[in-house]
Parts: C-alpha cells; structure tokens; sequence
C-alpha cells in the first residue's frame, strides 16, 4: 500500500501447503522462483491492459467535456446560426422563384386565353362567311367550350 502498486507479489522457495507453483492469496500473488517469468508476463500483459482502460476513460471524460464545451459556446452557435441563415435564404429564394413562376404561367395562361378567344372569333367570322359548308373543327364547336357544368369556360 505505502508503494501505491496495482499488484503485490511474494517469490519464496516456501509456499503454502495449498500451492504447487502460484496462487493469489489475500490479493497477494505468491510464486515459486522457477514461475516467476510466466508470472511476471501474465501480470504485466494485465497491468498493460488497466492501464489502457483507464486511459481510454479518461480519454472519453476528456471528449465528453470538449462536446459538452463546443455545444455551450460560441462556435457552435455560430455554425448553427450560419445553417439556419442558409436555409433561410433557400427558402426566400424558392419563394422569389415561386413568385416569377406564378407570374410567368399567369402571363402564359393569359396568352393562351387571346390566342383561343382570337381563333374562335375568326373561326365565328369564317362560319358567319361560309356557313353550314364549313367543317367543324374539334376544341371550337359550343359542346368543346361550354365547361363540365355546362356553362362556358371562363378565362382567368
């Protein structure tokens, strides 16, 4: 105990009745001389191997401290600060897209609402002109734009 050692060991040419080569007595090792070396490996294979798990613990409260030091200061409130800015600037950028969309589509269907409305005025002119001889022309006859509740379509 005063040398403060993980193992005490007694080499003696006189072992206890009991013991024929090496034996752990009171958490004392005791060994015949001609076992020492095997002995001596074996206890230091395990002291190697104390050694090693406490370090590795203490290794692991040295982490366990720098994890708990990074999440409570300033730079990881910086990192997620800068991951939140990012994400809200997609966002406002896919709205800003979602905007001009909207507007360009709007712009589209407006379009297509004079290119239809222009072809079934000329294509009104033409039967005005030609009457019944005129073919019916898919998309243009009453039934094709009157809407599914039977009023006609409305352009937006």
């Amino acid at each position: 105990r005063a040398a403060k050692a993980e193992i005490a060991v007694i080499i003696s040419q006189a072992l206890p009745k009991d013991v024929e080569t090496f034996e752990t007595i009171d958490s004392v090792w005791v060994t015949h001389p001609r076992a020492t070396l095997p002995v001596a490996a074996i206890l230091r294979q395990s002291l190697i191997e104390v050694a090693l798990a406490r370090q590795a613990n203490e290794g692991q409260q040295t982490k366990t401290e720098m994890v708990y030091q990074y999440l409570t200061g300033p730079r990881f409130r910086q990192r997620v600060e800068a991951i939140v800015e990012a994400f809200s600037t997609m966002q406002d950028d896919l709205d800003k897209e979602r905007r001009v969309i909207m507007k360009q589509w709007a712009k589209r269907d407006e379009q297509i609402n004079r290119v239809m409305q222009a072809t079934v005025g000329m294509y009104g002119d033409l039967q005005g002109i030609a009457g019944k001889t005129l073919q019916e022309v898919e998309g243009l006859s009453l039934a094709a734009l009157e809407g599914p509740d039977g009023n006609e379509e409305e352009s937006s």
